[in-house]
């Protein structure tokens, strides 16, 4: 059977079995291991799935994962994020739809502590959204502001997407934070200049607080607030500054970063131990799927360096159909946003990386810019209907006034704004990559 043929089948084989329901790391591991059993032997299917767990367990910047986890965790659980937000609410209240804009600052700061979209969603639903709704701003934008605000966390670092696509790229994570940073920032800009300009042009859809209401907080308390926005920005200073500057690596930096959103916390009166306790609790469960799926993705990916299917691809791609690389790599971006409709980013990424990564290094493409060509993708596939992850989360927190068809509408020229962001990204190179190269040029 031919080798291209043979890909093709394990593809199919595994989007069906994802169809039926299958946890991802149960399809990708099944048809990796059953492969393996098919093409070499019992030998070959019971050294593929053994050499998997054992390259696993002998990952040491695996130890990352459970250390930023944890952090986000810890900044959400003990309330941290509740100053953000009145700091936002206070300084930006007099301004169109300043609440807004101040919501998605609150998910950049969020974004810096850190690094899953989920905790941004969390915070945005259960604090930001109450008070949009009760200020009377317009229920559709503010569900679209807190979706595209929180997809912000997979693309700022300290991404855990990015740190996964570091290990199954083989680069280096410090570059791809780095590379993460103007893109997260130039398209939170996008976001506030949308905002503000729809907002001006019809000020129901975001009205400026009333004066008496702005006047009732002295300047002492507004200056006490903030300090709150500090509070994270030393965070992420503590633990990225002496990885960057070569001082410690990236397991003893997350090790950092964690221990400074707990003392954090402590020192602010926020621990307590359920507290601690839920925050262990989720970071064990989020961290041991993590580990499953890499498990089964580096299983998968054994597969297909065995077939030499990338090989195969690229000169079905480039020779037989002669296709340009800049139509390979749209077409991939655009497979990326037909799969977000019913998985989420790390299943996307465990999933084609064993092809589309290798592939994208045979074009010539620059890998570090592919990770957040990658990212900006999944932001946007995680808001595509019908099944974008965050379209089901927002309905899962949202009030019931909102409905699944205003949350469907809500993301439209969020959606478009962030189409414009991976443009620019894909004509402009070096948006990604100026800062990396700056930093470590230097």
């Amino acid at each position: 059977m031919p080798y291209e043929l043979i890909a093709l089948l394990m593809f199919s084989t595994m989007m069906v079995m994802l169809f039926t329901g299958q946890r991802v790391f149960g399809a990708i591991g099944f048809v990796a291991v059953i492969a393996a059993f098919l093409l070499w032997g019992d030998r070959g299917g019971y050294d593929l799935g053994f050499a998997a767990a054992i390259k696993l367990m002998r990952w040491y910047p695996l130890l990352t994962l459970p250390m930023f986890i944890f952090m986000g965790y810890v900044m959400s659980e003990s309330k941290i994020a509740d100053d953000l937000y009145k700091m936002f609410h206070v300084w930006f209240g007099g301004i169109s739809g300043g609440l807004a804009i101040g919501t998605i600052g609150l998910m950049v700061l969020i974004s810096a502590m850190n690094g899953l979209s989920v905790a941004g969603m969390a915070i945005g639903a259960t604090i930001a959204l109450p008070e949009l709704l009760k200020r009377n701003y317009d229920k559709i934008m503010v569900t679209g502001v807190i979706q595209a605000g929180s997809s912000l966390g997979i693309l700022v670092p300290p991404s855990v997407v990015l740190v996964l696509y570091s290990m199954i790229a083989r680069q280096p994570v410090g570059q791809l934070w780095l590379a993460g940073v103007v893109p997260g920032l130039m398209m939170a800009a996008l976001f506030v200049v949308y905002i503000y300009i729809r907002c001006k042009a019809n000020p129901a859809l975001g009205p400026v607080l009333p004066e008496e209401e702005r006047e009732a907080v002295p300047m002492a308390e507004k200056l006490r607030l903030l300090t709150a926005g500090i509070l994270p920005v030393v965070i992420f200073a503590v633990m990225m500054v002496p990885f960057v500057t070569g001082y410690t690596s990236l397991v003893e930096s997350s090790a950092i970063g964690a221990l400074a959103a707990l003392a954090a916390a402590v020192l602010k009166g926020r621990m307590s131990w359920p507290v601690l306790e839920t925050c262990l609790r989720q970071t064990l469960g989020v961290t041991c799927m993590f580990m499953w799926i890499i498990l089964a993705a580096l299983a998968f990916g054994a597969v297909f360096d065995g077939l030499g299917a990338v090989k195969a691809i690229e000169n079905l791609f480039t020779e037989q159909l002669g296709l340009n690389p800049w139509v390979i790599l749209i077409l991939m971006q655009l497979s990326f946003l037909v799969m977000g409709t019913f998985l989420d980013d790390t299943a996307m990424l465990v999933i084609v990386a064993p092809l589309y990564v290798p592939l994208v290094g045979e074009l010539g493409f620059n890998l570090i810019w592919y990770g957040v060509l990658y990212t900006i993708t999944c932001q946007i596939a995680y808001m595509t209907p019908p099944f974008g992850y965050n379209l089901f989360l927002m309905r899962a927190m949202a009030p019931p006034e909102i409905g699944i068809k205003d949350i469907y509408r809500s993301i439209v020229p969020f959606v478009g704004v962030m189409a414009v962001a991976l443009a620019l990204v894909m004509a402009f190179p070096q948006i990604a990559l100026w800062l990396p190269d700056l930093v470590y040029n230097n």
